[in-house]
C-alpha cells in the first residue's frame, strides 16, 4: 500500500514538474536577423496559442503578417508567413527567456534567437 502511494505520488509530482517547464509562447518576441552580407533586419513575432494551434502576426517591412500553419508541440513550434511572393517556413523552440528560430526560404536558412520584450 504505501509503495502504490509513493509511485503514485512520484508520477504527480513529475507531471507537475513537466507542466510547469512548459514556458509560454504567448506574446511578443523581438530579434535581428543577420544576413551573410552583413545586413541586419530587425524581427518581431506576436504569438498567440490555443491548445496546438499558433495563430499570430510577424512584422515585416510592409506591416504585419498573418502567421499560417502555426503548430506547437511542447516547446517546439512551427508556423510560415508569406512575404510578397516568397514563403518563409519557421521552426523553433521556446527557452524560459528566449526562441531559437530557424527560417528557410527555398535554399536559404537562417538562425536567430528572439527575446521576449516590450519595443
Amino acid at each position: 500500500m504505501k509503495k502504490m502511494f509513493f509511485l503514485s505520488a512520484m508520477f504527480i509530482c513529475s507531471i507537475a514538474v513537466c507542466l510547469a517547464a512548459t514556458v509560454s509562447l504567448n506574446g511578443s518576441w523581438y530579434g535581428t536577423l543577420k544576413t551573410d552580407d552583413g545586413t541586419e533586419y530587425p524581427l518581431q513575432y506576436n504569438f498567440k496559442v490555443d491548445g496546438d494551434k499558433l495563430t499570430g502576426t510577424a512584422k515585416g517591412p510592409h506591416g504585419d503578417l498573418p502567421i499560417l500553419d502555426g503548430k506547437v508541440n511542447g516547446n517546439d513550434f512551427s508556423f510560415s508567413v508569406t512575404l510578397e511572393k516568397m514563403y518563409l517556413e519557421h521552426s523553433g523552440k521556446i527557452y524560459p527567456d528566449s526562441i531559437s528560430l530557424n527560417i528557410e526560404a527555398g535554399d536559404n536558412k537562417a538562425h536567430t534567437v528572439l527575446k521576449r520584450g516590450d519595443n
